[in-house]
């Protein structure tokens, strides 16, 4: 039986150095894999290449990896909940690759299924396409666009078993299905963890070849950005 398991997230982060690159799961702070940040945090890895939807906010998420300036460069589609990141941005104490949302996330399934690379019509014409390869497509302009090249992945599910299969919960599903098996090793933190074969296989998500170390996490805070309440009069 393929066991997949590890006993908790120092195991799971093992090999993590220095000036790696990494992909972390999530959309805005839903589904961010909240237990291994916070382990990158206390390891004190810097110099780190983060490829994540957005950066967090100021004090969660990948924001306390920026508070501690544990991040070198980051490759995101929308960062504009955190003013520590747009302070570092514009001071030039951070280098920032700014994608297209659909770009960044066709990047990650292209690197999960093997493809080098893709041609797509996002950012042509723009500075995203600047020094890539343009080739016209049925009368329109598409740029290419490489895989991407992480060495971990680490992704955050609802529920998963000792064999890796994952099972998302609602939009948390967001980017952490397509980075995971997208790096050379995976990492998945789940709320629930349970022996293999007890999960329905119509249910699962993410096939546990996709993912070399599994753990169940603890104490998820799931906040969200900003809350909006109306009061009915």
């Amino acid at each position: 039986m393929i066991n997949r398991k590890v006993n908790n997230v120092k195991e799971a982060l093992e090999g993590v150095e220095d000036n790696m690159t990494i992909m972390l799961g999530g959309f805005g702070l839903c589904g961010i894999p909240e237990n291994c940040i916070n382990e990158l945090v206390a390891k004190n890895i810097s110099g780190l290449t983060c490829i994540s939807n957005n950066a967090g906010v100021d004090d969660f998420g990948l924001g306390l990896l920026l508070h501690k300036k544990q991040i070198k460069k980051m490759i995101s589609s929308y960062v504009g909940e955190n003013a520590e990141f747009e302070r570092q941005m514009l001071s030039g104490e951070l280098d920032v690759e700014l994608t297209p949302q659909g770009t960044l996330a066709e990047k990650c399934r292209a690197a999960q299924a093997g493809i080098p690379a893709f041609f797509t019509p996002a950012g042509y014409g723009t500075e995203v396409a600047e020094g890539k390869e343009a080739r016209e497509f049925n009368g329109k302009m598409h740029i290419m666009e490489e895989a991407f090249k992480a060495d971990f992945a680490i992704v955050k599910a609802w529920k998963g078993d000792e064999a890796g299969n994952l099972i998302f919960k609602g939009t948390a599903r967001n980017f952490n299905a397509c980075m995971a098996g997208a790096a050379k090793i995976t990492i998945a933190e789940v709320e629930e963890l349970v022996p293999a074969g007890t999960l329905d296989p119509n249910t699962i998500h993410i096939p546990g070849i996709m993912v070399n170390r599994i753990f169940q996490g603890d104490k998820y805070e799931k906040r969200i950005e900003q809350r909006t309440v109306r009061i009915r009069k």
